[in-house]
């Protein structure tokens, strides 16, 4: 199974529309949102294009392709006009034997680790800083893996998502240059 996932899209109806671009073209089965899907936040500025009844207006249409995660703008506003279920704190995917936690990084993150065993993948958003690395946790080893930000990237880095297919997560630009990449 091919999975796309982005985080931290702030209500950019640019950087939605090229996302969804990308998402058609690289005929993932799914698109992950972890977060941060409508609202800028209070710390950001308006990303380019801010139109978050754009960015409903084009999501809505792919509901029974998304699967997505509360992030800290997300509210129960937003959930009344997004068809799709966005409320959750995480979910759990099953890849190639291994469990991975997705979720939007403000509660549980490297820092503060949800529950998690040896072997284990941690995948979230909400610091716009890409990762993809393994450490070492109470649990032993795990991976932690972060797509960036799609419309308001941090630290210089570029606007990002992720893909991960055949095993291998791989963090690439909207202009499809892969940035970092890693076997699960």
């Amino acid at each position: 199974m091919k999975l796309l996932f982005a985080s931290d899209i702030h209500g950019s109806a640019f950087y939605c529309r090229r996302l969804l671009d990308i998402y058609k073209e690289s005929s993932a089965s799914r698109l992950v949102l972890l977060g941060d899907i409508l609202y800028h936040g209070p710390r950001n500025d308006l990303p380019k294009e801010y139109a978050p009844k754009e960015v409903i207006a084009m999501l809505n249409p792919l509901k029974n392709q998304i699967y997505a995660v509360r992030g800290n703008c997300d509210t129960e506003v937003d959930q009344m006009v997004l068809e799709f279920p966005i409320l959750a704190d995480y979910a759990l995917f099953s890849v190639e034997g291994k469990t991975l936690y997705a979720t939007h990084g403000h509660i549980f993150n490297q820092d503060n680790l949800p529950p998690m065993q040896e072997g284990d993948i941690l995948i979230h958003g909400h610091t716009h800083l890409l990762k993809a690395e393994e450490t070492e946790g109470d649990c032993g080893r795990i991976r932690v893996l972060n797509p960036g930000s799609v419309s308001i990237p941090k630290g210089g880095n570029p606007h990002t998502y992720g893909i991960l297919e055949d095993g291998v997560f791989t963090i690439r630009t909207l202009d499809g240059e892969a940035v970092k990449e890693m076997k699960l």
